[in-house]
C-alpha cells in the first residue's frame, strides 16, 4: 500500500513503506464516517521506507530551501483544534537547499522510535502517529504530504489480579454482595461473576448490567467526560429472594475495546466500568459502578517489540463507594 497525493501541475508525492507485504493493517473510522486502512506498528518497531517525488512534465525545476521527512506523535483535543500537542518529533533531512530538476526517490529510516502511547480515535481526542514530507520554499507555499500509521502496544499479564468482592446496600432495605472473578481483563477475556442477595425488603422488578467506557479529556474548566454504554443486558427478571445468587458472564471479544489509558501525556484518560443496576416496582434505580482494567494481550514477540509495559494502576479517585445510590427514573 502506498500513500499518494497530487500537488497540482508541479509534482506528485508517494510514500512507500518497507516490508508492507508482511505487515498487518487496520481499518480506522474517520471523522466523516468513512474508514481508512492504516499499517499497524508495535511499540519500538522501526519505520523505514521511501518517498517518491515525481515532477510533472510541465515542471522544469522546483527551487527549495530544503527537503525533509518527519516522524511525529501528536495529540489533538477536539475542543482545542488550533493547538496540537507533540510528544514525539524526529526529523531526517533529505536534501539541502537547492533545485529539483528531475524526479527523485528519497530513502528514510526512523530506528528505535519510542511509541509509548497507542493510537486512539475518541469522542473528544485523537492520538496519531504520522510521517510528514516537506519541500520548504521561500516564495511559494511549502509542498507537504502526510501519511498516518497505527500503533498498538502489548502488556505483560498482571502479576497480581485480585477478584472484586464488595458488600453494598441501603440500611434495613437492601443488602447485596457482588463478586467478579478478576479486576484486570485482556481485550478478549470473559468476565465471570455472581450477585448475592443477603437482604431484600424492597420489591425489585429486574436487574441489568452494563459495560461503560468513559473518556476524560483536558483539565480544570476544560475537563470533558464522555461516557458510552458499550453493551447492556438484563441478568434478572422478577423479584429476588434472600439467599438467591445471580450469575454474570460477559464476553469482551465481541466489542471494539482499547486498553485502559491513564493520564496519557497529561491530556486524556480512558476507563472502563461495570455498572450494576436494580430497578424496583416504582421504577427507582439503584446502581453500583465498579472500575475494571483492560489490557492488550500479546505473544512473546509482540511483548518484546512493545517493551512489555506494565499495567496501569487505578488511582485513589477510582476507589469504589460503599452504597448504591437510589435515583428516580
Amino acid at each position: 500500500m502506498t500513500s499518494f497525493f497530487s500537488f497540482g501541475p508541479q509534482a506528485t508525492v508517494e510514500f512507500e513503506l518497507d516490508n508492507v507485504a508482511n505487515r498487518k493493517s487496520v481499518e480506522i473510522a474517520t471523522e466523516k464516517g468513512k474508514t481508512e486502512k492504516l499499517f499497524l506498528f508495535i511499540g519500538n518497531e522501526p519505520v523505514v521506507g521511501k518517498v517518491k517525488l515525481n515532477l510533472s512534465p510541465k515542471t522544469k525545476k522546483i527551487e527549495h530551501q530544503g527537503i525533509r521527512v518527519e516522524f511525529i506523535g501528536q495529540i489533538e483535543l477536539f475542543y482545542d483544534r488550533g493547538n496540537h500537542y507533540e510528544f514525539t518529533s524526529l526529523v531526517r533531512e533529505l536534501a539541502p537547499a537547492g533545485e529539483l530538476t528531475e524526479s527523485k526517490v528519497f530513502s528514510f529510516e526512523f530506528l528505535n522510535v519510542e511509541k509509548q502511547y497507542e493510537s486512539y480515535n475518541g469522542i473528544n481526542v485523537r492520538l496519531r502517529y504520522f510521517l510528514k514530507f516537506s519541500i520548504l520554499r521561500s516564495f511559494s507555499s511549502n509542498i507537504l504530504k502526510e501519511m498516518d500509521i497505527w500503533v498498538q502496544n502489548f502488556q505483560k499479564p498482571p502479576e497480581i489480579n485480585n477478584s472484586i468482592k464488595m458488600e453494598v446496600g441501603i440500611e434495613d432495605c437492601l443488602h447485596i454482595e457482588f463478586e467478579y472473578n478478576k479486576s484486570k481483563y485482556h481485550l478478549k477475556d470473559v468476565i465471570i461473576g455472581k450477585i448475592y442477595f443477603l437482604l431484600v425488603r424492597i420489591k425489585i422488578k429486574h436487574m441489568e448490567i452494563a459495560l461503560i467506557k468513559r473518556e476524560s479529556t483536558g483539565t480544570g474548566p476544560n475537563l470533558y467526560n464522555e461516557s458510552e454504554t458499550l453493551t447492556k443486558f438484563e441478568i434478572m427478571d422478577g423479584a429476588p429472594v434472600r439467599g438467591e445468587s445471580i450469575p454474570v458472564r460477559l464476553f469482551l471479544g465481541g466489542f471494539e475495546l482499547t486498553p485502559s489509558y491513564r493520564n496519557v501525556h497529561n491530556k486524556f484518560s480512558v476507563k472502563y466500568y461495570l455498572n450494576l443496576v436494580l430497578v424496583d416496582e416504582e421504577d427507582r434505580r439503584y446502581f453500583k459502578q465498579q472500575e475494571i482494567t483492560l489490557w492488550r494481550k500479546g505473544s512473546a514477540k509482540q511483548l518484546a517489540a512493545s517493551g512489555a509495559k506494565e499495567l496501569p494502576t487505578p488511582g485513589p479517585e477510582d476507589a469504589p463507594t460503599s452504597t448504591p445510590t437510589p435515583t428516580p427514573n
